[in-house]
Formats: C-alpha cells, sequence, structure tokens
C-alpha cells in the first residue's frame, strides 16, 4: 500500500518553494534596479553618434542658470537655441540679449524658442518676441515649443481657439524673423490638437534616447538627451540634433 506524505513534510516543500521563488523575485527586482541605475548614470552622459547626426547643439535652461558657452561649443555644440518662457527679459540678473551675444562670441550658431502659452492672446506672445529678438538674418529659424495643453486656462479655451491662436502666433512670428518657424511639437500636444497634420512646418521632437515617431512624419530636430550633465552649467541640458 503506497504511503502518503505527512502534513509537515508538504509544508516544509511549500516553505522551501516559497523561499525559491522569493529569491528569485528579489534577484529580477534588484536586475531592474541596478538596468535602472546603470541607464540613469548613461543618459547623464550619452550623446548621439555624430557620424550619423553631424550637426549637433543644445536647448539651455531657462531658469537662471549660467551657461558657458564657450564651453558648450568646446564639447561639440554647433548651435544653441535661447528660451523666452513666460515672456521673462532675463534669467538669473542674465537678460537675453547678453545670452545672445556671448553665444554669438562663442561661434555657436543661435536660434530662439518662445513657448506658446495657449492661455494667452497670440499678439502677447508676438509682441515680446519682436521685443526681444532682433531682425538678424544669422539667426536660426525661430521655433514655437508646443508643449502647453488649455486644460487650467481661465476662462477655459477651446481647442479650435488653440489653434486659431497658434496659427496667429506662427503668421506674426514668422513675419518678424522673415523665416518659416520650428514647431517644437510635444506628444501631448499632438494627440491633442494633430498639429504635424494641420501645419505644414519643420518638426522638432522630443524623446530621450529613442528617435521618436509620435508625428506620424519626419522631423527636422530632435531632442535626444533632456538630461545631459556637461561642464557648461551647473544645471543640465537638453542636447538636440539635426536631421539630414
Amino acid at each position: 500500500m503506497p504511503r502518503t506524505r505527512k502534513p509537515a513534510a508538504r509544508k516544509s516543500s511549500r516553505r522551501a518553494s516559497n523561499r525559491w521563488f522569493l529569491r528569485l523575485a528579489a534577484f529580477v527586482v534588484l536586475i531592474g534596479i541596478a538596468f535602472a541605475a546603470w541607464l540613469w548614470w548613461d543618459m547623464r552622459s550619452w550623446r548621439p553618434d555624430e557620424g550619423r547626426y553631424p550637426d549637433q547643439g543644445a536647448l539651455v535652461p531657462a531658469n537662471g542658470a549660467d551657461i558657458k558657452f564657450v564651453t558648450l561649443k568646446a564639447i561639440g555644440a554647433k548651435f544653441v537655441y535661447l528660451p523666452l518662457v513666460d515672456g521673462l527679459a532675463t534669467h538669473g540678473g542674465v537678460s537675453f540679449a547678453e545670452r545672445y551675444g556671448l553665444a554669438r562670441e562663442a561661434g555657436l550658431k543661435v536660434g530662439v524658442l518662445l513657448v506658446f502659452d495657449p492661455c494667452a492672446p497670440a499678439d502677447v506672445q508676438s509682441g515680446v518676441f519682436a521685443q526681444m529678438v532682433p531682425r538678424d538674418p544669422d539667426l536660426l529659424p525661430p521655433a514655437i515649443g508646443l508643449t502647453r495643453l488649455a486644460d487650467g486656462c481661465e476662462p477655459k479655451v477651446s481647442d479650435a481657439a488653440v489653434e486659431s491662436e497658434l496659427m496667429t502666433l506662427i503668421n506674426q512670428v514668422e513675419t518678424h524673423a522673415g523665416k518659416p518657424v520650428i514647431l517644437r511639437l510635444a506628444p501631448a500636444f499632438q494627440d491633442r490638437h494633430k498639429t504635424a497634420t494641420a501645419i505644414a512646418r519643420d518638426l522638432w521632437l522630443m524623446r530621450d534616447r529613442a528617435r521618436p515617431d509620435y508625428a506620424g512624419r519626419p522631423w527636422l530636430l530632435w531632442s535626444a538627451n533632456s538630461q545631459l550633465v556637461t561642464e557648461t552649467s551647473e544645471e543640465p541640458i537638453e542636447w538636440v540634433v539635426v536631421q539630414k
């Protein structure tokens, strides 16, 4: 007659199985943490291959960090975009005009990024741009940042109104600059407004490390690393490459 396993033996077997499962789960978690730590560390210095993208540059922070433009040039940047965020004329005591002059003196090509505010009239935003940005034929095409949605606007603004004001802003900025704008398009804005399809302008897309494809058509500029750590400033900079 076959023997039956005793309850104590079955419990011991279950405990051993549970211990192996917990050890395996802990190992998987440890590998995941190690990979995340490596990826974080690697992204601090990662840049796309210069052989594939020979024209590389940066979007510098708008939070007041001092930028060493000569150093930026030395580490491989050929161009820099300077932000005009919220119409602020100065960043930590350094005016836009001073930043513009320092970047030009360092031998960098210079462009300007105006972040579109869907809650504000286009006339106000283009007025800031016209007041602060010189009519300089050597300037790179101006960029308009499309990263903000109108969800928090008071009073509320319809999607149709946002799209109308954006088109007005584009026309006004292009009239001042004498060049077509580049649209720095975030995924959420594209999902809401389908801007890449509706407006025929060059695109500037964003995605760390992986080539972006959310616009559904080719892009001109790619923000490949949003947190590049360099000697250029105390704050990370956004590394940008050009697609030929």
